[in-house]
């Protein structure tokens, strides 16, 4: 296991829109993973790596392996949620992932996701190829991907 070098958050924008709330008019509860799972693409992207490349190419993907998520304050329609994603832990095999999503500078949710790379056609664990693991340790390029106005 590998620790990352201190890297700065990087940051993704959503906006909230109706069909991410619930009937009380907040946002349900398993949007936020969705919304982390946006944040990391375009983490991952912006580290480089091109998901589509490495199943194509390398037969590998990463799945999500396991979520823990503490929700805190909720989100409202039209809110602009910025979610911050940065790597806890980089193993062999996996990627533990911390992310916050906030509004207005109030954190509102928090989550460790953990990714497995996986072979693409048995779904069996394998190892970061080592261009993937060396994108990972260097971070993204960009650190702030895109802004939304309000």
């Amino acid at each position: 296991m590998i620790s990352p070098a201190a890297q700065p958050g990087f940051t993704w924008p959503v906006r909230v829109y109706f069909e991410d709330t619930d009937a009380g008019g907040i946002v349900f509860y398993a949007n936020y993973l969705k919304f982390f799972e946006r944040a990391r693409t375009e983490w991952l992207r912006a580290c480089g790596i091109d998901q589509r490349w490495l199943a194509d190419a390398q037969q590998v993907m990463f799945v999500v392996r396991s979520t823990a998520v503490d929700y805190r304050a909720p989100a409202r329609l039209d809110d602009v949620l910025i979610i911050e994603s940065r790597i806890e832990r980089l193993g062999p095999a996996s990627v533990d992932f911390y992310q916050q999503a906030s509004c207005d500078g109030k954190v509102l949710s928090t989550g460790t996701i953990r990714v497995a790379c996986v072979q693409r056609t048995t779904i069996r664990p394998v190892p970061l190829p080592d261009t993937v693991r060396q994108a990972l340790l260097s971070g993204p390029r960009d650190t702030q991907l895109s802004t939304l106005a309000r």
